[in-house]
């Protein structure tokens, strides 16, 4: 119903450059090129510009994208509507994207909640890094995105989408058995400032995480390895090579002998999880459903620490 060039433009207000867009939309760099040049051709306006080897918006593209985001968001709103002349349970089908914790914790308790109240409605689930979640959103290829909030992930007031805060979850210290903290109920953060550090890779939620709190805390941590899975980072830190930040949700492989210590001493670090939906899209039957379901699984206490 909407020019999809639009949305191509879009991406390209959000990653900067058309190579960018073009990994995000399954397109060559050329076929977007070829896409910017038809549309501004048909609309007599200039939407790109080139600076280098990277491409600026013009006035015209930023007040394209404005009636974009308002077509779109009324198009979610005229499909609400239509729900009204449906009759029947929820049915359909209703797609999840969620970073790797809420993949693996809060978003299955969800489908959980679904499938027994509208076993009607079809469910899948893709587990995603947060800024591509909202890639996917805006390509509508997932209807709900649990996310963490990074820097990585478009403001609160990007009118493309709606952001709904669900939990501020805290972060424990993680330690290994020999660890000279282990025994104690509680530390500050900055009591791990001379360590070495277990991390996710850069430019990943996790890494972003980790160094913003030990920053807010008042040291740079000295990053001495870097692992994406938490598997990885356990048998690292049981061994001994360093400590690590870890969700409260984190469900940490027994097998290797950890310890996690709870932080007390302000501040405490804490993650904020979103649930992000394309904008007008909440009202739907069957997002309004998941948004539901997503508010009741974490309004549930987090697990606690053993005593």
């Amino acid at each position: 119903m909407i020019d999809r060039r639009l949305g191509v433009l879009q991406a390209i207000a959000r990653h900067g450059t058309v190579t960018a867009a073009a990994e995000v939309c399954r397109l060559t760099p050329s076929a977007v090129s070829h896409q910017m040049q038809a549309l501004a051709r048909e609309l007599d306006v200039v939407l790109l510009e080139p600076v280098g080897r990277t491409v600026r918006l013009t006035p015209a593209a930023h007040t394209l994208i404005a009636h974009a985001e308002a077509l779109t968001a009324q198009w979610e709103h005229a499909r609400a509507d239509l729900s009204a002349h449906r009759s029947g349970d929820v049915g359909g089908t209703l797609r999840f994207a969620g970073f790797s914790s809420a993949a693996a914790v809060v978003v299955p308790k969800a489908l959980d909640l679904l499938r027994e109240e509208h076993p009607a409605l079809r469910v899948h689930l893709r587990e995603s890094e947060p800024a591509r979640s909202f890639d996917l959103l805006a390509a509508d290829e997932v209807d709900v995105a649990v996310v963490v909030a990074t820097p990585s992930i478009p403001p609160a007031s990007d009118a493309a989408f709606d952001q709904h805060p669900l939990v501020d979850e805290p972060l424990d210290v993680l330690v290994g058995p020999e660890h000279p903290l282990v025994g104690r109920d509680g530390v500050a953060l900055a009591d791990l400032a001379h360590d070495p550090w277990v991390c996710g890779n850069r430019g990943r939620a996790y890494h972003q995480l980790v160094t913003l709190a030990c920053t807010v805390a008042g040291f740079a941590p000295d990053i001495a390895h870097f692992a994406d899975e938490w598997d990885t980072g356990a048998a690292l830190v049981a061994r001994g090579f360093g400590v690590a930040l870890v969700p409260r949700l984190a469900d940490l492989p027994a097998h290797h002998d950890t310890r996690r210590i709870p932080i007390r001493t302000p501040p405490v670090p804490t993650r904020r999880i979103l649930a992000a939906v394309r904008a007008g899209s909440g009202h739907q039957p069957t997002i309004a459903a998941g948004l539901d379901a997503l508010r009741r699984v974490t309004a549930t206490d987090l697990p606690a620490l053993d005593p």
